[in-house]
């Protein structure tokens, strides 16, 4: 059964938009343990992502994307000339891992942390957590659609 997930990244390293340009992108440099293992023991093809624009303005989300491969060792770790780059990874035991994802559909209107955080639906949902800073993080289903509904409704 597919999951959904959502990931975060600041739009000017890389938007949902470079997204879009690529088709498809390793989610690379994600040096949080506990997100690390979300992408190794629990992504998988064909789950759901909300794709969310941080450290912005006005963070939200802003589209949905497709995790489009399976879990494999994240190559910045073993380069030296990576700003992630780990010396204490080898190839035989690598110890950050990344799954590719793809565009789906950017949502016809973002839909900001503010407005997510107005939802009483919501209120348990990882994102919403006092002091969560995670990169990857797993979505309830009904959060997924609720967010999806909001995006597309005409308020």
């Amino acid at each position: 059964m597919a999951r959904s997930w959502l990931i975060k990244n600041e739009p000017d390293c890389y938007s949902f938009q470079d997204l879009e340009r690529d088709g498809v992108s390793p989610w690379e440099g994600v040096r949080n343990y506990q997100a690390r293992n979300f992408m190794r023991d629990e992504m998988r093809p064909g789950d759901r992502v909300l794709y969310y624009h941080s450290s912005i303005g006005t963070p939200a989300v802003v589209g949905v994307a497709e995790v489009a491969s399976e879990p494999y060792a994240d190559p910045t770790q073993f380069d030296p000339d990576s700003e992630y780059f780990d010396p204490k990874a080898t190839r035989e035991a690598p110890r950050w891992m990344l799954v590719d994802v793809k565009p789906v559909e950017a949502l016809p209107r973002p839909v900001s942390l503010a407005e997510l955080k107005a939802v009483p639906e919501l209120a348990e949902m990882r994102l919403l957590a006092r002091g969560n800073r995670l990169s990857v993080m797993p979505v309830e289903e009904a959060h997924f659609d609720l967010i999806l509904g909001m995006a597309r409704s005409k308020d």
